[in-house]
């Protein structure tokens, strides 16, 4: 059990990612104020800012804790299609965080971005987790063995970013409908001789 100066500093930490959590969620990231997220745990702006190299790095670590809770929360006790969209549905729940990871990710494709790396192994994470879900369909038979799991992988990532963008637009949008289709698509053209 860590104690002490880093114990406190790192419980400091976390509770800044889950306030921050909070707030992107509700306002978005462009709405969130440092100085909101600072009141709420009990800093001022300089004090939260001592945990966070830079705005940048506040907002990946926001990310990177909503994809953690997602993925406990939504995917791993369901590693299967249905938990993918699970978390799709609840990013209907978040537009701020839709907001945020869409805006953030267009910018870290520059790759001097401060976040380029964390979203270079964010998306080879999520790949990652979803080839292990068609795996998993092939071996149950859902899947038939005619797939290009890497294609249709990226064409599942591309669609869901490209339909959160379109989300963000207009909220009559359904996402997870049309990335079920995507999937019977996909499920369909697998069973081809």
């Amino acid at each position: 059990m860590k104690r002490g100066p880093y114990a406190k500093g790192a419980a400091k930490r976390e509770e800044i990612l889950s306030v921050a959590l909070e707030v992107v969620a509700v306002k978005g990231c462009r709405k969130a104020s440092n100085r909101e997220i600072a009141e709420r745990v009990g800093l001022t702006q300089a004090g939260l800012m001592h945990h966070f190299a830079s705005r940048e790095e506040l907002y990946q670590e926001v990310l990177r804790a909503r994809d953690i809770r997602d993925h406990e929360m939504f995917f791993a006790p369901d590693p299967t299609i249905e938990g993918f969209f699970a978390v799709i549905a609840h990013n209907a729940e978040v537009p701020g965080l839709v907001r945020l990871y869409v805006e953030f990710s267009a910018e870290a494709s520059i790759p001097e971005h401060p976040a380029h790396a964390f979203f270079l192994e964010r998306y080879a994470w999520l790949r990652d987790g979803l080839s292990g879900v068609i795996h998993r369909a092939q071996d149950s038979g859902t899947i038939g063995p005619a797939v290009d799991v890497s294609a249709a992988v990226d064409l599942l990532v591309a669609a869901a970013d490209g339909l959160q963008l379109q989300w963000l637009n207009d909220h009559a949008v359904d996402m997870v409908a049309r990335l079920r289709r995507l999937w019977e698509g996909i499920v369909a053209v697998s069973h081809a001789a």
